[in-house]
């Protein structure tokens, strides 16, 4: 079975890759578990249907550009020179994305899995805008004039003691915690939205509504698995992310023939001031330096799923050196088949092993073919 991974959609938001490194994390671990896998790179997946990206460009209508054009503009910005990377990007608004949308949403209608209901919800008169039940202000005008309204909306329904997640559906150690987390939802969601940008659901009678981004983000990364070949794609997200769209995604995890589940990271502390001392202490030199927070970080982000807590940076910038001054014995192609049979069952144990990495870092810049400096 191909298995390959995807970062989750990162939100579009006013940062820049180079001052929040964090929103990476998805995408590096990605980057890393693909290449120790033999995959070729895969796109970024971002995520620009947000009622933020809503009031960012009606509040720059003056320039003229259009919202696609203006989402991917500030997608470019977030890198070093505005370079793409070479696998390019993906959003969860892209024509390959909608057209995968609605043939899903098609699908699933005609099964059963979804349907358009009329449904009560909560609508600021001001505006129009879709507030959430028991909201008290819309957040798109600040309106406080909110009415109950019932209109159609495109529906998921799922019986009460149907999980959300499943054993199958986290890759690596089962997180029970994460699954009951995961089904405090509604057994009815709302999956129709009002936004001024994203997938629209005109084509089933719902007009000025698009596809709720939460279910659109899963639709994305099944595109992208899709064109790479992939059987079985796994989403990088944090515990939080997973439990705020899992339920939204249900319906829409599997597609001719790929099953698409969740590969999940804790968070890393790039901002911790003691990191760049700890990286000068132990000498990590400039390539050095970038593989470790570019690469071996990401990977025992997916080891420390909670998190990993900056007293441990110490240790690991400590380990880090001993192995990035290890040289590759003849023992590498060996050692890379089992650390493929590991990352394929989830198991990131290896990362650890003093004997294992050396080989796997001369494949990364900087390091001559015994793994020299």
């Amino acid at each position: 079975m191909r298995i390959v991974f995807f970062n989750g959609p990162v939100q579009n938001g006013d940062f820049i890759f180079a001052d929040k490194p964090g929103k990476a994390v998805g995408i590096r671990a990605a980057a890393a578990l693909n290449s120790l896998l033999g995959e070729p790179a895969v796109p970024h997946l971002w995520n620009t249907v947000t009622l933020v990206g809503d009031l960012r460009h009606q509040a720059e209508l003056a320039s003229g550009v259009d919202r696609y054009q203006h989402e991917h503009d500030l997608i470019r910005a977030k890198y070093p020179e505005g370079v793409l990377p070479a696998a390019g990007v993906f959003t969860d608004t892209d024509p390959v994305v909608a057209r995968l949308a609605h043939a899903l949403i098609r699908d699933r209608l005609e099964t059963g899995v979804l349907s358009v209901e009329r449904t009560a919800t909560v609508v600021c008169s001001s505006c129009a805008h879709m507030a959430g039940i028991g909201s008290l202000v819309c957040k798109a005008c600040g309106s406080t004039d909110l009415v109950r309204q019932l209109a159609p909306q495109l529906t998921a329904g799922r019986s009460a003691d149907a999980p959300v997640l499943g054993p199958d559906d986290v890759h690596g150690r089962r997180l029970v915690h994460l699954e009951n987390i995961a089904r405090n939802v509604p057994d009815q969601l709302i999956l129709s939205r009002t936004r001024a940008h994203g997938i629209s659901l005109a084509p089933f009678g719902l007009a000025g509504t698009v596809l709720d981004p939460r279910a659109a983000l899963h639709i994305a990364v099944l595109a992208a698995a899709e064109r790479h070949g992939a059987e079985r794609a796994f989403m990088l997200a944090t515990e939080t992310a997973v439990a705020h769209v899992a339920a939204y995604g249900l319906p829409f995890r599997s597609h001719s023939g790929i099953r698409l589940g969740y590969a999940v990271h804790g968070k890393v502390p790039y901002g911790d001031p003691l990191l760049p001392r700890l990286c000068e202490v132990h000498r990590l030199g400039e390539v050095q330096r970038t593989l470790f927070e570019e690469w071996f970080l990401p990977l025992y982000a997916l080891r420390e799923r909670g998190g990993i807590h900056p007293g441990k940076l110490p240790a690991l910038v400590k380990f880090f050196r001993k192995v990035s001054l290890a040289l590759r014995g003849p023992e590498a192609e060996r050692g890379v088949g089992s650390v493929r049979r590991a990352v394929r069952g989830g198991d990131m144990g290896w990362l650890m092993d003093v004997r294992t990495v050396p080989h796997l870092l001369p494949a990364f810049p900087g390091r001559d073919v015994v793994g020299r400096w």
